[in-house]
This record gives C-alpha cells, sequence and structure tokens, in this order.
C-alpha cells in the first residue's frame, strides 16, 4: 500500500528514552475506534501520539476528526510507533505481518485486538523476539465503562502487560487472564453487550404495553441497568444475594420473577454465552 502518508517532517523520530508514548493502529475500524476513543477521554495518548491506517479513508475520516494522524501505509504505522495495535479482520492479518514482519524491533509491543488469532500463531508470523499481547475489547469502552481482558506471550514481561493495562484502565474494566478465557470473554462480554441491549429494550417495550412512552421507558431502563450494574461491582455481593434483597414476600417483583423463570431466561442466556463462545472457537480454527 502506498502513498497517504503524513507529510514529511511532520512526524517526529521515535526516541525510546523520550517519555512520550507513540501509539499506531493497523486497522481503524470500529473495535479500534471505541479503543482510541476510550484513551483520549481518558487523557492517556495525546492524538498527536496516535497514527491509524487503513486502505481506505472510509474509517481515517473519523480519526482524523479526533486530532490522530492517518495514513494508507502499514508499515508507517510500524515506523511511527513503539506500540503498535493490531485491528484488522481476521482474514487478512496473516498478510499484513507478512507485511510489516521486516519493521518490526525489538522495541516494539504489538498487541492483537483480531478475533481468533492465537498468540501462537501471532509469535510465529512476526519476528521471534516480538512482544505480543492479546487483548479481547467490548464496544461500551468508547465511553470508558469497557470490559477487557489481555494475555501476553513469551516475550511479554511485567513491564508490557503493566503498560498495557495502564492503558486499557483507562477504559473500563481490565483484566489479565489465560488465553483460554479470551474466547469465553467473547462470548460473556464481547457479543454479551447485545444481550443486555435487547434485554434493555424488552424491559422498555414493557413499560410501553403498559402505557409509558417510549423515550422515557428507555431511558429508565438504560438507568436501571446500569445501576443495577454499579450495585453488582460496588458491594460484591452474589447477583443471586442482591436479587434476593429486590423480593419481599409476595410483591411485584417474584411475580415478575416467576414469569422470566417459566419463559428459561437464565438457561437461555447460558445457552447463548456458550454459543458465542463456540463459534469465537471455531473462528480460531478457520
Amino acid at each position: 500500500r502506498q502513498g497517504g502518508g503524513v507529510a514529511p517532517g511532520a512526524w517526529p523520530r521515535v526516541a525510546m528514552e523520550a517519555p512520550e508514548l507513540w501509539v499506531g493502529f493497523v486497522g481503524a475500524g470500529r473495535m479500534a475506534g471505541g479503543l482510541v476513543r476510550g484513551l483520549l477521554q481518558a487523557g492517556k495518548v495525546p492524538a498527536s501520539n496516535i497514527l491509524a491506517s487503513a486502505p481506505s479513508d472510509k474509517n481515517l475520516d473519523a480519526w482524523r476528526e479526533l486530532g490522530c494522524r492517518t495514513t494508507h501505509c502499514n508499515l508507517e504505522v510500524v515506523h511511527r510507533s513503539t506500540l503498535v495495535f493490531l485491528a484488522t479482520k481476521p482474514h487478512i492479518l496473516p498478510g499484513v505481518l507478512e507485511e510489516i514482519r521486516p519493521a518490526v524491533g525489538s522495541h516494539h509491543i504489538v498487541v492483537s485486538l483480531v478475533a481468533g488469532v492465537t498468540i501462537q500463531t501471532l509469535q510465529r508470523l512476526l519476528p521471534p523476539w516480538t512482544k505480543v499481547l492479546r487483548i479481547m475489547p467490548n464496544l461500551p469502552c468508547v465511553v470508558q465503562a469497557g470490559a477487557m481482558v489481555f494475555s501476553r506471550g513469551s516475550n511479554a514481561g511485567d513491564e508490557e502487560a503493566a503498560l498495557l493495562k495502564s492503558l486499557l484502565s483507562s477504559c473500563g474494566l481490565c483484566e489479565e487472564v489465560p488465553e483460554s478465557y479470551i474466547d469465553i470473554h467473547t462470548g460473556l462480554s464481547g457479543s454479551g453487550v447485545a444481550y443486555v441491549y435487547l434485554f434493555a429494550e424488552a424491559l422498555a417495550e414493557g413499560a410501553v404495553k403498559m402505557g409509558m412512552p417510549g423515550a422515557l421507558a428507555s431511558r429508565i431502563a438504560a438507568q436501571t441497568l446500569l445501576g443495577a450494574a454499579k450495585m453488582l461491582l460496588e458491594t460484591g455481593e452474589h447477583p443471586a444475594k442482591l436479587r434476593g434483597d429486590v423480593c419481599t414476600p409476595g410483591g411485584t417483583t417474584i411475580y415478575a420473577l416467576h414469569q422470566l423463570e417459566k419463559g428459561a431466561l437464565r438457561a437461555t442466556v447460558m445457552d447463548a454465552v456458550e454459543a458465542a463462545t463456540n463459534r469465537a472457537c471455531d473462528m480460531a480454527k478457520d
């Protein structure tokens, strides 16, 4: 890929002793955009220190509006960055890795957001010394309320893990996990955001059915989910305990929960997490 780079002299040379962190994104789609917005909103990295590449301007326009630098050249991202996020589609990643491999040095930290591509595969397609980490974010990182997990490769040490966790924590909850948990996280949280949206929609529609205006019902449903999630995180209580606290003998909540149990809500949600996890595992084998 040629052309579309930043103007000569517009980007200072990366000096490893400099305190600035230079961050590159190879791929500029929705997930990468959500992550970079979280980083910018938290003030972790200035927009001028971020360079993103994509084949066309379709996604890059939004990055330029944020103040980030853009290019059509993946090699330029590697040359101008020390921390490089890989955010391409899974089927084109091998070709991208072949392209950037000659430019990857021992000072680089390479972090993959690509679903279904294992650390073993990344290490095989990059130079043997490469510090590789794999992360799986979810879309709410755009509002600094994401849930992310990451795993490190054999050459990534505590320093690289601490740097990544510091950056990602600005976008929400961030946990280091064994790589085998990443596909489970995809089923639980990556896809789980959509389950919650579906539930929020159903809550609001129930209220509309009973006579509440739709816009008001949607706001109240969203705030109800937000409040419930905050109580789970801040109290540390098991969900069953908090659910029990809401139920009074013969009250409204237990009548409603009875209906949800008759509809097999819990079993259906468990099946959904299992289906998404299995699909994530299948993608790794494709």
